[in-house]
């Protein structure tokens, strides 16, 4: 048997992050009082997707009196998560310490060992 519709949206992306338009649709839905799950199949989203959202997003406004959602705080809080996201690579921590042994290996033509010896012996080591 086959099925005539499909009951999930093939335009999105899976595993793809909110775009601020979808943002703005999520905002202008729940002042209208959709529910999450028609707000999430309208967006093509989980509807745990759209519960995350609006708890990231969710602002107080009229002196902390009401709760309301905001597009704009929940782009510039997903903008400041992003710029965190990712490893960490060492070597960008310990630049000095690359520097002195590659300038001691490549020009003095010392041994690594002895590069790393003296930077360590000379406190060029950072943590």
């Amino acid at each position: 048997m086959d099925q005539i519709q499909s009951i999930t949206n093939t335009s999105r992306k899976k595993g793809a992050h909110l775009t601020f338009e979808e943002r703005v649709i999520i905002q202008t839905r729940l002042k209208d009082k959709y529910s999450l799950r028609r707000i999430a199949h309208e967006i093509g989203c989980a509807v745990n997707t759209i519960r995350n959202e609006i708890k990231r997003g969710t602002v107080l406004l009229y002196n902390g009196k009401i709760e309301r959602y905001r597009a704009m705080d929940g782009q510039s809080v997903y903008e400041v998560h992003r710029e965190n996201c990712g490893r960490k690579y060492a070597a960008i921590s310990k630049g000095i310490f690359l520097e002195y042994v590659r300038e001691n290996f490549k020009k003095k033509d010392w041994s690594l060992d002895a590069c790393v010896g003296r930077a360590i012996a000379n406190m060029y080591m950072i943590q």
